[in-house]
Protein backbone atom coordinates (compact mmCIF):
# COMPACT_ATOMS: atom_id res chain seq x y z
CA UNK A 1 0.00 0.00 0.00
CA UNK A 2 1.69 3.47 -0.52
CA UNK A 3 1.53 6.51 1.79
CA UNK A 4 -1.69 8.12 0.11
CA UNK A 5 -3.79 4.86 0.87
CA UNK A 6 -2.33 4.52 4.26
CA UNK A 7 -2.86 8.21 5.41
CA UNK A 8 -5.88 9.62 3.47
CA UNK A 9 -9.04 9.19 4.55
CA UNK A 10 -12.53 10.55 2.53
CA UNK A 11 -13.02 14.34 3.25
CA UNK A 12 -16.33 15.27 4.84
CA UNK A 13 -18.75 18.48 4.75
CA UNK A 14 -16.07 21.28 6.50
CA UNK A 15 -13.40 19.89 4.01
CA UNK A 16 -13.69 22.67 1.77
CA UNK A 17 -11.38 25.55 0.40
CA UNK A 18 -13.05 28.90 -0.99
CA UNK A 19 -16.27 27.04 -1.31
CA UNK A 20 -14.47 24.29 -3.28
CA UNK A 21 -14.87 20.38 -1.49
CA UNK A 22 -11.95 18.12 -1.07
CA UNK A 23 -12.23 14.48 -2.10
CA UNK A 24 -9.58 13.52 0.89
CA UNK A 25 -8.03 14.51 3.82
CA UNK A 26 -4.35 13.24 5.24
CA UNK A 27 -2.64 13.97 8.21
CA UNK A 28 1.15 12.65 8.04
CA UNK A 29 3.14 13.17 11.29
CA UNK A 30 6.63 13.79 9.71
CA UNK A 31 8.50 15.45 6.82
CA UNK A 32 9.33 11.67 5.97
CA UNK A 33 5.49 10.57 5.86
CA UNK A 34 4.62 13.70 4.07
CA UNK A 35 7.22 13.25 1.09
CA UNK A 36 6.20 9.86 0.87
CA UNK A 37 2.56 11.01 1.01
CA UNK A 38 3.32 13.91 -1.53
CA UNK A 39 5.08 11.50 -3.99
CA UNK A 40 1.94 8.69 -4.05
CA UNK A 41 -0.26 11.63 -4.58
CA UNK A 42 0.98 12.38 -7.59
CA UNK A 43 -1.75 13.19 -10.76
CA UNK A 44 -3.80 14.82 -7.17
CA UNK A 45 -4.78 18.83 -6.63
CA UNK A 46 -3.58 19.42 -2.92
CA UNK A 47 -4.25 22.35 -0.57
CA UNK A 48 -2.52 22.42 2.95
CA UNK A 49 -4.05 23.08 5.71
CA UNK A 50 -3.01 24.65 9.09
CA UNK A 51 -5.11 26.26 11.54
CA UNK A 52 -7.56 27.13 8.89
CA UNK A 53 -7.42 30.74 10.30
CA UNK A 54 -6.28 32.00 7.09
CA UNK A 55 -7.83 29.16 4.76
CA UNK A 56 -10.40 31.83 3.37
CA UNK A 57 -7.64 34.43 1.85
CA UNK A 58 -6.71 33.91 -1.71
CA UNK A 59 -8.94 33.09 -4.88
CA UNK A 60 -10.73 29.52 -4.66
CA UNK A 61 -8.55 26.23 -6.01
CA UNK A 62 -9.03 25.69 -9.43
CA UNK A 63 -10.18 21.94 -8.52
CA UNK A 64 -9.33 19.88 -5.16
CA UNK A 65 -8.62 16.43 -4.44
CA UNK A 66 -6.44 16.49 -1.47
CA UNK A 67 -6.32 18.46 1.87
CA UNK A 68 -2.77 17.75 3.25
CA UNK A 69 -3.43 18.72 7.39
CA UNK A 70 -0.69 19.46 9.53
CA UNK A 71 -2.36 18.78 12.94
CA UNK A 72 -0.02 16.00 13.41
CA UNK A 73 3.07 18.02 12.53
CA UNK A 74 3.45 19.75 15.41
CA UNK A 75 5.66 20.19 18.04
CA UNK A 76 8.75 22.27 19.38
CA UNK A 77 11.87 20.47 18.41
CA UNK A 78 14.39 23.03 19.76
CA UNK A 79 14.58 25.75 21.47
CA UNK A 80 17.87 26.87 21.90
CA UNK A 81 17.77 30.18 24.12
CA UNK A 82 21.30 30.60 24.16
CA UNK A 83 21.23 31.33 20.53
CA UNK A 84 17.75 33.03 20.46
CA UNK A 85 16.16 30.58 17.71
CA UNK A 86 13.63 27.93 17.98
CA UNK A 87 12.97 24.80 15.60
CA UNK A 88 9.35 24.18 15.13
CA UNK A 89 6.93 21.29 12.92
CA UNK A 90 5.10 23.32 10.50
CA UNK A 91 1.72 22.21 12.27
CA UNK A 92 2.84 24.18 15.68
CA UNK A 93 0.14 26.11 17.21
CA UNK A 94 1.02 29.70 17.82
CA UNK A 95 0.16 29.60 20.77
CA UNK A 96 2.82 27.54 21.76
CA UNK A 97 5.45 29.46 20.38
CA UNK A 98 3.57 32.59 22.11
CA UNK A 99 4.51 30.56 25.29
CA UNK A 100 8.17 30.33 25.15
CA UNK A 101 10.10 31.22 28.56
CA UNK A 102 11.75 34.19 28.44
CA UNK A 103 11.33 34.68 24.86
CA UNK A 104 9.07 35.27 22.15
CA UNK A 105 8.25 34.99 18.61
CA UNK A 106 7.75 38.47 17.75
CA UNK A 107 4.85 37.36 15.47
CA UNK A 108 1.43 38.29 16.33
CA UNK A 109 -0.55 35.39 14.19
CA UNK A 110 -4.00 34.20 16.22
CA UNK A 111 -3.18 31.25 18.60
CA UNK A 112 -5.17 29.01 16.83
CA UNK A 113 -2.79 29.66 13.96
CA UNK A 114 -0.27 27.47 12.74
CA UNK A 115 3.48 28.39 12.35
CA UNK A 116 3.56 26.86 8.71
CA UNK A 117 0.64 28.30 7.67
CA UNK A 118 1.85 31.85 9.16
CA UNK A 119 5.30 31.77 7.33
CA UNK A 120 3.01 30.17 4.02
CA UNK A 121 0.69 33.76 4.53
CA UNK A 122 3.59 36.01 5.86
CA UNK A 123 1.21 37.46 8.50
CA UNK A 124 2.28 39.91 10.86
CA UNK A 125 0.61 41.99 13.26
CA UNK A 126 1.14 45.28 14.75
CA UNK A 127 4.81 44.33 16.01
CA UNK A 128 5.82 44.07 12.26
CA UNK A 129 7.07 47.82 12.69
CA UNK A 130 9.74 46.73 15.38
CA UNK A 131 10.15 43.19 14.71
CA UNK A 132 9.38 42.66 11.01
CA UNK A 133 6.99 39.98 9.31
CA UNK A 134 7.42 36.53 9.07
CA UNK A 135 9.85 36.81 6.18
CA UNK A 136 12.34 38.66 8.57
CA UNK A 137 12.06 36.17 11.62
CA UNK A 138 12.59 32.72 9.39
CA UNK A 139 16.04 31.74 9.52
CA UNK A 140 15.39 28.20 8.11
CA UNK A 141 13.14 26.05 6.26
CA UNK A 142 12.43 22.62 5.47
CA UNK A 143 9.79 21.86 2.89
CA UNK A 144 8.64 18.50 0.60
CA UNK A 145 8.36 19.70 -2.94
CA UNK A 146 5.75 19.22 -4.82
CA UNK A 147 7.93 15.87 -6.39
CA UNK A 148 8.36 14.51 -3.24
CA UNK A 149 11.93 15.45 -2.32
CA UNK A 150 13.11 17.06 0.77
CA UNK A 151 15.09 20.33 0.33
CA UNK A 152 16.14 22.33 3.53
CA UNK A 153 17.93 25.86 3.80
CA UNK A 154 19.21 28.42 6.29
CA UNK A 155 20.69 26.93 9.50
CA UNK A 156 20.05 27.39 13.27
CA UNK A 157 21.95 30.38 13.32
CA UNK A 158 20.66 34.11 13.10
CA UNK A 159 23.70 35.11 11.38
CA UNK A 160 23.39 32.18 9.13
CA UNK A 161 22.35 33.26 5.34
CA UNK A 162 23.36 30.15 3.91
CA UNK A 163 19.99 29.20 1.16
CA UNK A 164 17.69 31.65 3.13
CA UNK A 165 16.25 32.80 -0.76
CA UNK A 166 14.59 29.21 -0.33
CA UNK A 167 12.77 30.27 2.97
CA UNK A 168 11.87 33.88 1.32
CA UNK A 169 10.45 31.93 -1.31
CA UNK A 170 8.34 29.86 0.23
CA UNK A 171 6.90 32.38 2.91
CA UNK A 172 4.14 34.37 1.41
CA UNK A 173 3.73 31.38 -1.30
CA UNK A 174 0.06 30.15 -0.27
CA UNK A 175 0.95 26.54 -0.18
CA UNK A 176 1.53 26.76 -4.24
CA UNK A 177 4.99 25.26 -4.26
CA UNK A 178 4.58 22.64 -1.38
CA UNK A 179 4.50 21.74 1.98
CA UNK A 180 6.54 23.47 4.60
CA UNK A 181 7.49 21.07 7.37
CA UNK A 182 9.46 22.95 9.67
CA UNK A 183 11.07 26.39 10.53
CA UNK A 184 13.48 27.81 12.04
CA UNK A 185 13.06 30.87 13.80
CA UNK A 186 15.06 34.05 15.34
CA UNK A 187 13.54 35.19 18.99
CA UNK A 188 13.71 38.00 20.85
CA UNK A 189 14.07 38.11 24.48
CA UNK A 190 10.81 39.10 25.90
CA UNK A 191 10.60 42.70 27.65
CA UNK A 192 10.65 43.47 30.89
CA UNK A 193 8.04 46.56 30.59
CA UNK A 194 4.93 46.82 27.92
CA UNK A 195 2.51 49.62 27.67
CA UNK A 196 0.52 51.56 25.63
CA UNK A 197 -0.94 55.36 24.60
CA UNK A 198 -3.79 55.65 23.52
CA UNK A 199 -5.34 58.76 21.83
CA UNK A 200 -8.04 60.26 19.52
CA UNK A 201 -6.03 61.52 16.85
CA UNK A 202 -5.27 61.39 12.86
CA UNK A 203 -3.51 58.88 11.44
CA UNK A 204 -1.24 62.28 10.42
CA UNK A 205 -0.15 62.17 14.14
CA UNK A 206 1.61 58.87 13.47
CA UNK A 207 4.24 60.77 11.75
CA UNK A 208 5.10 62.59 14.96
CA UNK A 209 5.49 59.66 16.94
CA UNK A 210 8.43 58.47 14.41
CA UNK A 211 9.84 61.73 13.97
CA UNK A 212 9.82 61.35 17.56
CA UNK A 213 12.41 58.18 17.39
CA UNK A 214 10.41 56.76 20.51
CA UNK A 215 11.34 53.72 19.42
CA UNK A 216 7.48 52.08 19.36
CA UNK A 217 6.74 48.65 18.35
CA UNK A 218 3.91 48.99 17.55
CA UNK A 219 1.55 51.83 15.92
CA UNK A 220 -1.66 51.10 15.21
CA UNK A 221 -4.54 53.29 13.57
CA UNK A 222 -8.20 53.05 14.01
CA UNK A 223 -11.18 54.87 11.97
CA UNK A 224 -14.57 53.69 11.14
CA UNK A 225 -17.83 55.82 9.35
CA UNK A 226 -18.88 58.36 11.93
CA UNK A 227 -16.16 57.99 14.59
CA UNK A 228 -13.07 59.79 15.61
CA UNK A 229 -10.13 58.00 14.45
CA UNK A 230 -7.74 56.93 17.34
CA UNK A 231 -3.59 56.01 17.38
CA UNK A 232 -2.33 53.41 20.07
CA UNK A 233 1.27 53.22 20.40
CA UNK A 234 3.02 50.10 22.16
CA UNK A 235 6.28 50.58 24.09
CA UNK A 236 8.69 48.01 25.10
CA UNK A 237 11.77 47.68 26.95
CA UNK A 238 13.07 48.51 30.72
CA UNK A 239 10.60 50.11 33.27
CA UNK A 240 11.85 53.58 33.16
CA UNK A 241 11.91 53.77 29.82
CA UNK A 242 8.59 52.52 28.42
CA UNK A 243 7.83 54.67 31.69
CA UNK A 244 9.20 57.78 30.01
CA UNK A 245 8.23 57.53 26.75
CA UNK A 246 4.93 56.89 27.36
CA UNK A 247 4.10 60.06 29.01
CA UNK A 248 5.98 62.07 25.91
CA UNK A 249 4.39 60.45 23.67
CA UNK A 250 1.02 61.08 26.14
CA UNK A 251 1.69 64.39 26.39
CA UNK A 252 2.27 64.66 22.61
CA UNK A 253 -0.94 63.57 21.57
CA UNK A 254 -3.17 64.01 24.05
CA UNK A 255 -3.53 60.87 25.16
CA UNK A 256 -3.51 58.14 27.99
CA UNK A 257 -1.25 55.79 29.25
CA UNK A 258 -2.80 51.80 29.07
CA UNK A 259 -1.45 48.93 30.59
CA UNK A 260 -3.83 46.88 27.89
CA UNK A 261 -4.50 47.52 24.01
CA UNK A 262 -7.46 48.83 22.68
CA UNK A 263 -9.71 46.41 21.68
CA UNK A 264 -9.12 47.01 18.29
CA UNK A 265 -5.25 46.45 18.31
CA UNK A 266 -4.25 43.85 15.90
CA UNK A 267 -7.63 42.80 15.24
CA UNK A 268 -9.19 42.81 11.54
CA UNK A 269 -11.78 45.27 10.84
CA UNK A 270 -14.99 43.37 10.97
CA UNK A 271 -16.86 42.94 7.38
CA UNK A 272 -17.74 40.54 5.21
CA UNK A 273 -14.65 41.73 2.94
CA UNK A 274 -11.23 42.73 3.64
CA UNK A 275 -9.01 44.14 1.91
CA UNK A 276 -5.05 44.67 2.53
CA UNK A 277 -3.69 47.96 1.71
CA UNK A 278 -0.49 49.38 1.74
CA UNK A 279 1.04 52.27 1.14
CA UNK A 280 4.20 55.03 1.85
CA UNK A 281 4.10 56.17 5.34
CA UNK A 282 3.15 59.76 4.30
CA UNK A 283 0.69 58.65 2.30
CA UNK A 284 -1.60 56.58 5.03
CA UNK A 285 -3.75 59.32 5.72
CA UNK A 286 -5.31 59.63 2.62
CA UNK A 287 -5.35 56.12 2.23
CA UNK A 288 -6.98 55.61 5.45
CA UNK A 289 -9.45 58.66 5.09
CA UNK A 290 -10.51 57.15 1.17
CA UNK A 291 -11.44 53.75 2.57
CA UNK A 292 -13.41 55.37 5.58
CA UNK A 293 -15.15 57.75 2.74
CA UNK A 294 -15.96 54.10 1.15
CA UNK A 295 -17.70 52.80 3.81
CA UNK A 296 -15.33 50.77 5.23
CA UNK A 297 -13.72 50.34 8.74
CA UNK A 298 -9.99 50.81 8.98
CA UNK A 299 -7.15 48.98 11.20
CA UNK A 300 -3.31 48.37 10.90
CA UNK A 301 0.06 50.05 11.29
CA UNK A 302 0.44 53.52 10.56
CA UNK A 303 4.02 52.91 11.14
CA UNK A 304 4.59 50.73 8.63
CA UNK A 305 1.88 51.29 6.22
CA UNK A 306 0.22 48.05 6.23
CA UNK A 307 -3.75 48.48 6.82
CA UNK A 308 -6.83 46.48 6.61
CA UNK A 309 -10.35 47.47 5.44
CA UNK A 310 -13.03 45.79 6.17
CA UNK A 311 -16.92 46.41 4.78
CA UNK A 312 -20.24 44.63 4.50
CA UNK A 313 -21.71 46.98 1.69
CA UNK A 314 -21.41 45.95 -2.14
CA UNK A 315 -17.88 45.76 -2.80
CA UNK A 316 -17.94 46.38 -6.46
CA UNK A 317 -16.34 49.74 -7.56
CA UNK A 318 -15.32 50.32 -3.98
CA UNK A 319 -12.54 47.57 -4.17
CA UNK A 320 -11.30 49.87 -7.38
CA UNK A 321 -11.93 52.62 -5.44
CA UNK A 322 -9.25 51.20 -2.39
CA UNK A 323 -7.14 49.75 -5.45
CA UNK A 324 -6.46 53.24 -7.21
CA UNK A 325 -6.00 55.13 -3.69
CA UNK A 326 -3.28 52.26 -2.98
CA UNK A 327 -1.59 52.92 -6.23
CA UNK A 328 -1.82 56.72 -5.65
CA UNK A 329 -0.29 55.81 -1.87
CA UNK A 330 2.50 53.96 -4.07
CA UNK A 331 1.22 50.73 -2.89
CA UNK A 332 -1.18 48.06 -3.68
CA UNK A 333 -4.68 46.30 -2.35
CA UNK A 334 -5.40 43.03 -2.53
CA UNK A 335 -8.85 41.53 -1.34
CA UNK A 336 -7.98 38.66 1.39
CA UNK A 337 -11.72 37.67 1.89
CA UNK A 338 -15.37 37.87 -0.20
CA UNK A 339 -18.31 36.03 0.30
CA UNK A 340 -18.07 32.81 -2.05
CA UNK A 341 -20.93 34.46 -4.47
CA UNK A 342 -19.28 37.46 -5.00
CA UNK A 343 -15.57 36.30 -4.81
CA UNK A 344 -15.37 35.43 -8.37
CA UNK A 345 -16.73 38.73 -9.39
CA UNK A 346 -13.99 40.24 -8.04
CA UNK A 347 -10.41 41.72 -9.12
CA UNK A 348 -8.78 39.33 -5.86
CA UNK A 349 -4.86 40.54 -6.43
CA UNK A 350 -5.19 43.66 -9.20
CA UNK A 351 -1.94 44.52 -10.82
CA UNK A 352 0.88 41.97 -9.96
CA UNK A 353 4.74 43.03 -10.76
CA UNK A 354 6.97 40.22 -11.44
CA UNK A 355 3.77 38.03 -12.42
CA UNK A 356 6.14 36.42 -15.30
CA UNK A 357 9.07 35.39 -12.90
CA UNK A 358 6.39 34.13 -10.66
CA UNK A 359 5.17 32.02 -13.06
CA UNK A 360 8.17 30.56 -14.40
CA UNK A 361 8.87 29.83 -10.20
CA UNK A 362 5.94 27.79 -10.08
CA UNK A 363 6.22 25.99 -13.82
CA UNK A 364 10.20 25.33 -12.49
CA UNK A 365 8.97 23.74 -8.27
CA UNK A 366 5.34 22.43 -9.68
CA UNK A 367 5.22 21.59 -13.25
CA UNK A 368 1.95 20.14 -13.00
CA UNK A 369 0.61 22.84 -11.50
CA UNK A 370 -1.01 20.70 -8.57
CA UNK A 371 -0.61 22.44 -5.52
CA UNK A 372 -3.11 25.20 -4.58
CA UNK A 373 -3.95 25.58 -8.27
CA UNK A 374 -5.10 29.21 -8.98
CA UNK A 375 -4.69 29.89 -5.41
CA UNK A 376 -2.33 32.68 -5.88
CA UNK A 377 -2.03 35.87 -8.09
CA UNK A 378 -2.13 35.35 -11.96
CA UNK A 379 -3.82 32.01 -11.57
CA UNK A 380 -0.84 30.40 -10.57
Amino acid sequence: MSALDDLAVKAGDDDVVGGVPARLVAAPASTEEAAALIAASAGLTVVIRGGGTKLDWGTPPRDLDLIIDTRRLSGVVEHAAGDLITVVRAGTPMAELHALPGQQLALDAPAAATAGGTVAANASGPRRLRYGTARDLLIGITVVRPDGRVAKAGGKVVKNVAGYDLGKLYTGSFGTLGLITECVFRLHPVPAATSFVRAVAPPGAAARILAGQFAASGLEVHAAPGADPELAVLLEGTAAGVRDRALEIARLLDGEVSAEPPPWWGATPPGSVLVKLTGVLSQVPALVATAVGAGATVTGSAGAGVLYAGFTCDPHGRVELLRAAAVRAGGHAVVLTAPDDVRDTLDIWGPVPGLALMRRVKDQFDPAHRFAPGRFAGGI
